[in-house]
């Protein structure tokens, strides 16, 4: 549209619908084959040697700073794994298919039920509804106050801090494997599979280098990064700002642009992190590589104002303390 001011013509700068966002959008979801395989064998390889360090350091110091750098290298992986489950890389890979299955059972989120409950997150992001499938379990405050005591004691646990930042016994080891065997053990075989590995795993390094290597070298990397994960997706979609909608009120691109956060990170925590904070983006099209998202934020002008948060405590406990939906005030807040 035009503007016509005295004699000048001011051109006024186009906004784009939710479909024309979409379509702009598809220029970056193209990736990379070569970058997407150097960025998984160098994490595999850092992953690999800061077990090793962690395992043969000479001081319990040193094995719990390369435990907690092994944490990290998992986080950046399960990024890239994460996009591999989305075909955003290499998606007609059989090798990649291969090393992928192996990491998702390594990681405790193997593909059968992380690929299933992540679809179904994209698909219903930031719908208020009690399922919390592939998510966080979100109601209305008025929702909430029907439930029963049982109903809401069960809720506001899975919300609580320490199921998120223990994460790697709530979320991955009970939820993601143990009740998916629990529900149906012959669709989740590979849930059995990899609490028999990780079991296997953990006797072993405790046979061979202790407790302290128990602890340090592979409990601790699994604590790390589960708990930030765990952290970091909740940060995502549970924030002051995020906005929730009932079904028939609900938009894919709205709940992308507005339910999701811009998590804005240090670089070397927005490496270790893949990227992972320009989430905005990435619930835009899932299908852009981990690698381009900040490029398609620098280039698509709608997705450059995005809500914020950090990972600063004050933010953290702003986050964390959001526990309902309040339609009357449009916002999320605390009991």
């Amino acid at each position: 549209m035009n503007v016509q001011l005295n004699n000048d013509v001011v051109e006024r700068p186009k906004i784009l619908t939710n479909r024309e966002l979409i379509l702009a959008s598809r220029k970056y979801a193209k990736e990379d084959v070569r970058k997407s395989w150097n960025y998984t064998i160098s994490t595999t390889l850092f992953l690999a040697l800061s077990f090793v360090a962690s395992f043969y350091a000479p001081h319990w110091s040193l094995k719990l700073l390369f435990g907690v750098v092994a944490g990290l290298f998992m986080v950046r992986f399960f990024v890239i794994y994460h996009d591999y489950q989305h075909e955003a890389i290499l998606k007609k890979s059989k090798l990649g298919k291969f090393v992928m299955t192996l990491f998702g059972i390594f990681i405790l989120a193997p593909t059968n039920i992380w690929k299933r409950t992540h679809d179904h997150h994209h698909n219903n992001n930031s719908k208020l509804s009690n399922s919390g499938i592939g998510s966080y379990p979100l109601l209305s405050k008025k929702d909430f106050n029907k439930l029963t005591k049982k109903e809401r004691v069960k809720y506001l646990a899975a919300r609580h801090p320490l199921t998120i930042f223990f994460g790697y016994i709530t979320l991955f080891i009970l939820d993601f494997n143990v009740k998916s065997i629990v529900i149906s053990p012959r669709k989740h075989w590979d849930s059995f599979i990899a609490l028999i590995f990780h079991i296997a795993m953990a006797v072993t390094v405790y046979y061979y280098g202790g407790i302290l290597a128990l602890a340090c070298t592979w409990i601790l990397p699994f604590v790390v990064a589960n708990g930030l994960g765990a952290y970091l997706f909740y940060a995502q979609h549970n924030f002051p700002d995020a906005t929730f909608r009932y079904n028939k009120e609900w938009e894919y691109t709205n709940a992308a642009i507005n339910s999701t956060s811009f998590l804005v990170m240090n670089p070397v925590m927005n490496w270790f992190t893949g990227n992972i904070g320009y989430h905005h983006v990435h619930h835009v099209n899932h299908h852009i590589p981990f690698y381009r998202l900040k490029e398609a934020m620098s280039e698509i002008k709608e997705l450059q104002n995005p809500k914020t948060t950090t990972l600063k405590p004050k933010d953290i406990i702003a986050c964390l303390r959001l526990k309902v939906w309040d339609c009357e005030k449009g916002k999320m807040t605390a009991l």
